[in-house]
């Protein structure tokens, strides 16, 4: 091992991870200070920088036609704005007392020391890959980076069978089973919750899980895979659950992902309940001064329960980057916090959700009402017009919003926008009602979905103390 990384007098900035929390960071950096102030070194143990992990699923299934629209900025890029971007470089160890990194080259595996004055944690988040025999067969895939999504299309191009299994129902399953209904397979989801998307209440996700047996896909609930059966010569043949076995040419893990923060853990860095680094609302390590942490590493202050919790998310990273690179700039920012949106679709069918489920506020003690409508995307009487289901929760006396989940067609997706704006802004269900949306027979009817939700939920939550 040899000591590298002598010092020419300016401070030195050195970033762990190269997609979007840590590219965001150098390149805001970038922009507020020049080269001449401050050196930025980034590590990357793959092969892209700035790429869309959200957009993987589109790419599998041919919506997304080349791989290089995921990517936002190469390394190429990156090193015309001064970025030091090092690829298929390993950060195995993060010094916090002597304020340097040690780095594996990925194909050599020689290693070296970097110092550094300001340090940025973006690494990620891994995808979680149960314990369990076969589970490293050919034909199993997980689906993280872009090298992952590559593979995963090598092998649908040779894989002569055309029969998909998708372990998990969460955001990324149900995305990798559009992605294999669109390449013409046959799916089959299984899923160890009672019903699919466990970021919903179960009675909207059984209204996910109708919806997609109609889009052909086999669900498979309350199951949890135990093993994965193989041909003589290693490929993958079967899933099996305590009580079934489903053949497959193709497995697809969606299960989920965790923070990566072991090297974190290691350098004795301060974890949340979920696993991930905690920080302050610059993002800055909490207790050290000058590291940072981004991303889908960190766990994040949900404004609405006013609980830590895990929610990795490309737009957070985005942002997360914007804030430390101003800070480690010199100037000033914060991010406060997240009400928990998300949206998804499989096929036509669109699913969103923000704020929290019942569960969510019993957890931490709120007393709610919940309801659930059923209405139109657009004026009944205007060609195209699909039913959605909304469903609302208010905090009962004081009528705060909560939450809200929308499953339907064309139009519902976008449409929980307005009520993650509502519980940013701490709204009632009553104020709601006043909103002062946009309205035209092709958009919307006269009373918008969510605001039928909020009109139904403004008089029940007064019912009752």
């Amino acid at each position: 091992m040899n000591m590298h990384g002598e010092r020419d007098g300016r401070e030195r900035l050195v970033v762990i991870g190269g997609d979007a929390a840590g590219m965001s960071a150098a390149s805001q950096a970038r922009r507020m200070r020049g080269p001449d102030e401050l050196e930025i070194v980034a590590f990357e143990r793959g092969h892209f920088t700035s790429f869309s992990a959200c957009g993987i699923p589109y790419w599998v299934g041919g919506d997304v036609p080349e791989r290089e629209r995921l990517i936002a900025r190469s390394p190429e890029e990156h090193r015309e704005r001064a970025i030091d971007v090092r690829m298929g470089t390993e950060v195995v160890e993060i010094d916090v007392a002597g304020r340097r990194v040690r780095t594996r080259d990925v194909d050599s595996g020689a290693e070296s020391w970097t110092s550094y004055d300001k340090l940025v944690i973006a690494t990620g988040a891994r995808p979680i890959r149960p314990d369990m025999p076969g589970v490293d067969a050919v034909g199993v895939h997980g689906v993280q980076t872009l090298d992952d999504g590559q593979a995963l299309l090598d092998t649908l191009a040779r894989t002569r069978g055309r029969r998909a299994v998708v372990v998990g129902a969460g955001y990324i399953g149900v995305e990798m089973a559009e992605a294999m209904i669109q390449r013409g397979f046959e799916v089959t989801v299984v899923n160890r919750g009672k019903e699919p998307m466990a970021t919903l209440d179960p009675d909207m996700g059984r209204l996910v899980h109708r919806a997609m047996e109609g889009l052909g896909i086999t669900m498979v609930d309350d199951a949890e895979v135990t093993g994965v059966l193989t041909h003589d010569d290693g490929r993958v043949r079967a899933v099996t659950t305590r009580d079934a076995e489903y053949p497959a040419d193709l497995v697809v893990l969606g299960i989920g992902v965790r923070p990566e923060t072991a090297l974190a853990r290691a350098a004795g860095l301060p974890l949340g309940t979920h696993g991930g680094l905690l920080t302050d609302l610059a993002m800055r390590v909490r207790g050290h001064e000058d590291i940072w942490a981004g991303g889908d590493c960190v766990e994040v202050l949900n404004l609405v329960s006013g609980q830590e919790q895990y929610v990795p998310l490309g737009t957070h990273a985005n942002k997360h980057g914007q804030v430390i690179g101003s800070n480690v700039g010199g100037g000033y920012a914060t991010f406060p916090g997240v009400v928990g949106t998300a949206v998804s679709k499989v096929c036509d069918l669109e699913i969103a959700r923000t704020g929290l489920r019942e569960k969510d506020a019993d957890r931490v003690g709120l007393r709610y009402e919940s309801v659930t409508v059923e209405s139109t995307s657009r004026a009944g009487y205007y060609p195209g017009a699909s039913l959605m289901t909304v469903k609302m929760l208010a905090e009962r006396r004081t009528g705060r919003l909560l939450g809200v989940q929308i499953v339907g067609r064309e139009g519902a997706a976008k449409r929980v926008d307005i009520a993650a704006v509502a519980l940013t802004a701490q709204m009632t269900v009553e104020q709601m009602t006043a909103l002062d949306l946009g309205y035209a027979p092709p958009f919307s009817p006269v009373w918008d979905p969510v605001l039928v939700a909020a009109r139904k939920a403004a008089p029940k939550v007064r019912e009752r103390d």
